[in-house]
């Protein structure tokens, strides 16, 4: 009723500002002033849209909705930047890289490789002075991410705000470190990630552990919870635009304009990725096919699947997908997909399945992009994906005995 009062006052309004233009007034204003009231009225009804909230218990929904508020507001997406892929491509440059000082930690895995741990142990934290007790939020990069990238830095600052230590799990090979065995990652092998947890777990076992993967780094911990149920010494876990169907991903990646956008250029990352240690793998695969590689499900195909002894790509790309193993998820687990993301399409996302499952809540925005969910008319200091992800855990720590009373 709101729109069509205001659609017939500024129609009224632009047929007098027509009729005193072509007596010598301006015309172009009203044409602005018209284009502008349409495309806000457009934006109002068909873009700025709540999320929907699919959980598989009313125990969790409830939760949410009392301690993270904001998975039940409207998302309003940049107005001038809500397209899905104009939203994945902007992030990257728009958004400001929050200055952190990691200290650096490399541990050990038993086939004598080495993993690089970046820590912000916010010894600063007035909130929680005891660093025996302070919460920990173990943070997954995404495919050829690190700790250096800007979503990983915001979820940074504000777990900094709200006191807290965190840890990234940047995976072998993409830091800087040297490869001491001829191994790097994947998202369906959590071994590496086994490894991780139990040694922070182990550093601090009074601390709350939380985790929060994004794109490929959410897939992997999907997967590692998928595995291993309620045996896991995290209270919960986040994840942000997880590929849910390897294969759909994949299938959507190489359509032409998300192949030449995206996909070729994520190709070229973990060819150079794998270059710089090729050394190491000359005897066991072809790095000369490797290199070249035109999509990343070639590369996976020559590369990763070889790597990690699966006999087909379709075998790996099976066992990779976490739409699978969701139902086997035995802690809460808040996982926000857009629904016009291109890495994840949405008849890809798992809805049916985590309906079953009471420890999952599914948030699926309309806009979004990957890892974008840019929001306000200049998005740089944060993110709806970063106010999730602090809503979120600030919920578990300080409200999530609630849980397990419900």
């Amino acid at each position: 009723m709101d729109l069509e009062m205001l659609s017939r006052e500024f129609s009224l309004y632009l047929e007098h500002q027509v009729r005193v233009g072509f007596l010598g007034s301006g015309v172009g204003l009203s044409l602005v002033l018209g284009f502008s009231v349409a495309y806000a009225c457009y934006y109002l009804s068909s873009i700025a849209k709540k999320p929907q909230l699919v959980t598989g218990g009313e125990s969790l929904n409830r939760f949410l909705q009392d301690h993270c508020p904001v998975v039940t507001e409207t998302y309003y997406p940049t107005i001038w930047c809500w397209e899905s892929r104009g939203q994945t491509l902007l992030r990257p440059f728009i958004t400001s890289k929050p200055q952190v000082q990691y200290r650096n930690e490399l541990i050990k895995t038993a086939d004598g490789g080495q993993i690089s741990l970046d820590w912000f142990d916010n010894n600063k934290s007035t909130c929680y002075l005891d660093a025996s007790t302070r919460p920990t939020v173990l943070l997954l990069p995404g495919l050829t991410g690190t700790s250096k990238e800007s979503y990983i830095l915001h979820m940074i600052q504000f777990s900094e705000e709200l006191g807290y230590r965190c840890v990234v799990f940047n995976n072998r090979g993409v830091s800087g470190e040297n490869l001491l065995t001829p191994r790097t990652y994947c998202c369906a092998n959590t071994e590496d990630l086994e490894t991780v947890i139990h040694h922070v777990h182990s550093l601090y076992p009074s601390a709350p552990f939380l985790a929060a993967g994004v794109s490929m780094g959410g897939m992997l911990l999907l997967n590692y919870l998928g595995k291993i149920g309620t045996k896991t010494p995290l209270m919960a876990a986040a994840t942000f635009s997880v590929g849910w169907n390897t294969f759909a991903c994949a299938e959507s990646l190489e359509k032409p304009l998300n192949w030449l956008l995206f996909n070729y250029y994520l190709t070229t990352c973990l060819q150079s990725s794998v270059n710089k240690h090729r050394h190491m793998f000359v005897k066991q695969i072809d790095m000369d096919h490797v290199m070249k590689a035109k999509s990343i499900r070639e590369f996976d195909k020559r590369f990763t699947s070889v790597m990690f002894g699966y006999r087909s790509i379709d075998d790996y790309y099976t066992d990779a997908s976490p739409n699978r193993r969701l139902k086997s998820v035995g802690i809460p687990v808040l996982c926000l997909n857009s629904v016009d993301d291109v890495f994840s399409p949405r008849h890809a996302i798992p809805i049916e399945t985590a309906k079953q499952n009471p420890n999952v809540a599914l948030v699926l925005t309309s806009y979004g992009g990957h890892i974008g969910f840019l929001e306000g008319i200049w998005p740089r200091q944060s993110t709806y994906m970063d106010r999730v992800f602090k809503q979120f855990v600030q919920a578990i720590v300080e409200h999530g005995h609630e849980l397990s009373s419900m």
